[in-house]
């Protein structure tokens, strides 16, 4: 005959304390004797005792998860945000449950919904414009943003990206370049802020910037783009790319080109992608601290939960990382 599984008024007859000492000890609902604790440890161990995660989350209407949306589990900015948003969460005992909305933005709002049925709180990151996320709010439940908001009343995390991009074209200048092009994303929210800082840069040398777009976030897209950019009428000496990956696909397809890197085409991106380092030529990047930026979100949600009112926006600061990719304007 199967042996049944150990149960709390097992563990309560082990420990000599009543049913409702165990389920507050097990709930972390309050504290005990060191004594009492320790015979509540050892009883639980020595039966295998495991509470029923269900049973809990409908006496104390918590669920101890807490979900994580992100735009494209492929793009190693954001699996670095869940790494860092995991480490936190594991230390405070809460299980993390992650929903890629796979660059799609008709999919974000059921996702989402559908998410925060099952956890506590969430941390979201979203390309919706402010007026298309006040529902957001309907959800009732502690949240925080991974972008900065003007209108929403959710605190966030996020980097300076007008820095971010003001930080490349000086070093470019720097480097002798005057001749420098932004290839963004425009579909994303913070594409503005990038553009703002390369072209507020480029101003006060008296230079204007030329704006191209890709289609997406990837490195097939930048790939795709290049030789519209290099084989154009405005040819750049300098190429500052929205994020590491569409760099990285634009670095490929400018070498088919028989473009050689750096000599005659200095390129960045954003992010510090960990195999950006390994690129041929390395690539120079703004290290934006992915996984700093999903610790400070966790640990706002986390803090919100615990009853620790959270507001305002949290800024990670952008770094600059040099690498072979730019070189002096020959």
């Amino acid at each position: 005959m199967k042996k049944l599984p150990p149960t709390i008024r097992d563990v309560a007859a082990a420990a000599g304390v009543s049913v409702a000492t165990v389920s507050k000890f097990m709930n972390g609902a309050q504290r005990f004797s060191p004594p009492v604790e320790a015979r509540l440890k050892a009883a639980i161990e020595d039966l295998g005792y495991r509470s029923n995660p269900l049973a809990r989350s409908m006496i104390t209407g918590r669920t101890r998860a807490i979900g994580l949306t992100i735009l494209d589990i492929s793009n190693p900015h954001f699996t670095n945000v869940v790494k860092g948003a995991n480490r936190i969460a594991l230390r405070h005992d809460y299980t993390l449950l992650l929903v890629d909305t796979d660059e799609n933005q008709a999919r974000e709002k059921p996702l989402i919904e559908a998410l925060a049925q099952r956890v506590d709180g969430l941390i979201i990151s979203s390309r919706m414009s402010d007026s298309e996320s006040q529902w957001l709010l309907d959800l009732d439940k502690p949240l925080v943003l991974l972008r900065h908001s003007e209108t929403l009343p959710i605190p966030s995390v996020g980097i300076d990206n007008r820095l971010a991009t003001y930080m490349l074209a000086r070093h470019l200048l720097n480097l002798g370049h005057r001749q420098i092009a932004y290839l963004g994303f425009g579909q994303a929210r913070i594409n503005d802020e990038r553009i703002r800082g390369a072209r507020d840069c480029l101003e006060e040398a008296g230079l204007t910037l030329d704006v191209y777009d890709a289609h997406a976030p990837t490195a097939h897209a930048g790939e795709h783009a290049c030789s519209r950019v290099m084989l154009g009428p405005h040819r750049p000496q300098a190429v500052i790319c929205y994020n590491d990956l569409i760099a990285l696909g634009f670095m490929k397809e400018a070498a088919s080109l028989g473009i050689k890197l750096p000599q005659e085409l200095s390129v960045t991106g954003v992010d510090n992608v960990p195999y950006g380092e390994y690129a041929a030529p390395a690539l120079t990047t703004v290290d934006i601290q992915s996984e700093k930026m999903g610790e400070l979100a966790m640990q706002k949600l986390i803090d919100q939960l615990a009853g620790h009112a959270q507001t305002g926006h949290s800024m990670c600061e952008p770094r600059l990382i040099v690498r072979e990719s730019t070189a002096a304007c020959g």
